[in-house]
């Protein structure tokens, strides 16, 4: 049967995406889709940046009747004019450039010490994905206006000087969002209203204003005022569902003259203690709400298990045989947590997950000895949140007895490998699925012995997409896999008995280059097709280990440090903050790990197994349905689709995105 010929692939070929449009091309790349808050959210917090630095006392933000967005502050006033490299107007220049504004400046003197993040593609992104957007800045006695439209420059800048009712300095920028780009073109106004209050509950006698104009001609309107002087404190007490069981812990703490932190970074918090009602749990980095929560708030969990833990020690309080685990102090905690972090790295450009590594030191180093004091100062109220915790963590461990009776009445002997954990309990166990004895050798000595287990693996694991279930069990290796999680293989529309699982999590753990992918998807297509349950339960995650390690040598004041990538976008990344700190790229060494097994333990805990720093993804099905993922699973998998499988590749193999 004769193919169609394709056509001609030459140089004309290859397409050089300009300016904004890989934005509007790939927008779900830069922001969120479902609608436009996040776009208007950019805007937002450039104008809370202005209040961070101290140089704006309000924001008011305006729904106006056509479907526009405008967003006001008193802040400095965009710089207008021209940039002295680039001979265009620096406002020019912040719309319609990706990788351009003033947060890239970190220098002594720079524009903003702490900001809401680096990834500088905010503002610019709104205007790819604006119809049109207005931009005015006040500023040194004069009022600057530009309009774009679609992303391109439509009316060019223009001048004139202030005039006695306007303002002396600030900006206003008004957005009217594309809706062929979003799934809707509605803002949600309970995120909307809820991202302003955060932003007045931080940044006490700020004053943040919405205002929804009603009708065709806009002229009626409804205005709501945001206006918090006691903070973090008052915001909690107004959330929270029930009455504290001790009063409101609260502080704050920032870096002076300190050889780890640079000045200023630090956090305030507030925490409440509850029996009853559902947490209430809020974090942000630099005023950016990280819904997601991240390295703060593993600080913050740290900081507060240590704390009452030695209190705990410290008067004896803790019963026989009864062992205390972080969830079991955080359990019941409500908080608020507003962390200042210089140069701060999120996961994704919506910025929900905070993934700085030394936010976790950084927190926890203020909360622990801030609430060791105030517990020690207050020793009732220390015992009554003992007693919350150690209630916890009896309520944990009879839990944890009850599931080991029901998979006592096995027969299956755990395989010789396994190296176990000590913990019985199956919220807080672990086990990795590791590729490679040598690197199972490491993760033996690296793991936390009380809750993570090593099972390691010998060679590439059995395609069983096309095994019979029957004949599972011929494969040591998945023989072993069952045994140790204690689940039988089972199908999509069975209800397997999943009593005597062993673990919370089941973690795949493989080298970052191609065999350790395909080591992947292999665990990955026996856990789908004969353990569904397991994934549908969101037992079963990936972890991420870093391909490359650099050392950077001292600076200054800084000590040398170690950092770790997961590619060469990171490292990339990492060798750019280096060298705005002064340090040359040729100055600072790179490794390559070539797999696992080339880490020692303490590196294998640093980057992967430690929960607060490593990187561990979710396996979910995402958006597809069951039978949509079988069929491609199919191509992929199947012995007979090779046909299939290279009309994929031919199709989408520069594209590809492994989604977990």
């Amino acid at each position: 049967m004769a193919t169609k010929p394709t056509p001609e692939y030459s140089e004309g070929s290859i397409r050089v995406l300009k300016g904004l449009e890989p934005v509007q091309q790939r927008p779900g790349m830069y922001t969120r889709t479902d609608n436009p808050l996040h776009i208007i959210q950019e805007v937002l917090d450039n104008a809370a940046d202005e209040a961070l630095a101290g140089h704006g006392k309000r924001i008011a933000v305006i729904l106006h009747a056509d479907g526009s967005v405008s967003v006001e502050d008193d802040g400095r006033g965009i710089p207008h004019g021209l940039h002295p490299e680039e001979k265009v107007p620096v406002i020019e220049i912040v719309y319609t450039r990706l990788h351009a504004g003033g947060k890239f400046d970190k220098g002594s003197g720079g524009a903003y010490s702490f900001s809401g993040g680096l990834h500088g593609v905010g503002v610019s992104v709104t205007n790819a994905l604006a119809k049109r957007l207005e931009v005015m800045s006040y500023r040194e006695g004069q009022v600057a206006t530009m309009a774009f439209a679609g992303g391109a420059v439509e009316e060019k800048l223009r001048a004139r000087a202030q005039k006695s009712e306007d303002r002396k300095s600030g900006t206003t920028v008004r957005v009217w969002p594309d809706a062929k780009y979003f799934e809707s073109a509605a803002l949600p106004m309970g995120e909307l209203t809820h991202l302003l209050r955060s932003k007045a509950v931080l940044m006490p006698g700020v004053t943040v204003t919405l205002t929804v104009e009603k009708g065709k001609d806009g002229k009626a309107s409804d205005t709501q005022t945001w206006l918090y002087k006691g903070g973090l404190r008052d915001y909690l007490m107004q959330t929270l569902t029930a009455d504290p069981v001790i009063p409101l812990f609260e502080g704050e703490g920032y870096a002076v003259d300190n050889d780890s932190f640079a000045e200023g970074e630090g956090a305030a918090w507030a925490v409440a203690f509850t029996e009853d009602g559902a947490p209430v749990r809020e974090s942000y980095v630099n005023l950016i709400p990280t819904s997601a929560g991240g390295t703060h708030d593993s600080g913050l969990r740290d900081g507060l298990f240590n704390a009452v833990k030695s209190f705990i020690d410290l008067h004896s309080l803790l019963p026989k045989g009864v062992k205390l685990l972080p969830e079991d102090v955080f359990a019941r905690a409500s908080y608020v947590l507003s962390a200042k972090v210089l140069d701060p790295q999120f996961q994704g450009q919506i910025k929900e997950r905070l993934n700085s590594r030394d936010a976790v030191r950084l927190v926890s180093s203020f909360v622990r000895p801030a609430l060791e004091l105030w517990l020690n100062q207050h020793v009732e109220y220390g015992k009554k949140l003992a007693e919350l915790a150690i209630r916890a963590a009896q309520t944990r461990q009879r839990a944890g007895q009850k599931v080991e009776k029901k998979k006592g009445s096995g027969v299956a002997v755990l395989p010789g490998k396994l190296t176990d954990c000590e913990s019985k309990d199956l919220a807080h166990n672990e086990l990795f699925l590791v590729e490679g004895d040598s690197a199972g050798g490491s993760a033996k000595m690296g793991r936390d012995k009380e809750s993570q287990a090593i099972l390691p693996l010998r060679g590439k694991v059995l395609n069983t997409w096309e095994v019979e279930r029957d004949r599972l069990f011929a494969n040591t290796e998945i023989h072993d896999i069952s045994v140790a999680i204690g689940v039988d293989p089972h199908g999509p529309n069975d209800e397997p008995d999943l009593s005597g699982l062993r673990y919370g999590k089941i973690c795949i753990l493989s080298d970052a280059d191609v065999d350790g992918s395909h080591i992947q998807v292999l665990l990955l297509t026996l856990f789908f097709r004969h353990f569904p349950k397991l994934i549908e339960t969101g037992h079963v995650y990936v972890a991420r280990p870093p391909l490359f390690r650099v050392d950077v040598p001292a600076r200054g004041k800084k000590p040398a440090s170690k950092a770790y990538a997961l590619d060469e976008g990171e490292l990339t990344a990492i060798l750019d903050k280096t060298a705005k700190e002064g340090v040359a790229k040729e100055r600072c060494q790179i490794s390559r790990f070539k797999g696992l097994g080339e880490m020692n333990a303490e590196q294998l805990w640093e980057t992967t197994l430690n929960p607060d720093t490593r990187r561990l993804l979710q396996v979910q099905l995402g958006g597809y349905d069951t039978r949509q993922t079988e069929g491609e699973i199919t191509k992929l998998m199947g012995k007979g689709e090779a046909a299939a499988r290279r009309e994929l590749m031919e199709l989408h193999g520069d594209s590809v995105e492994i989604d977990v």
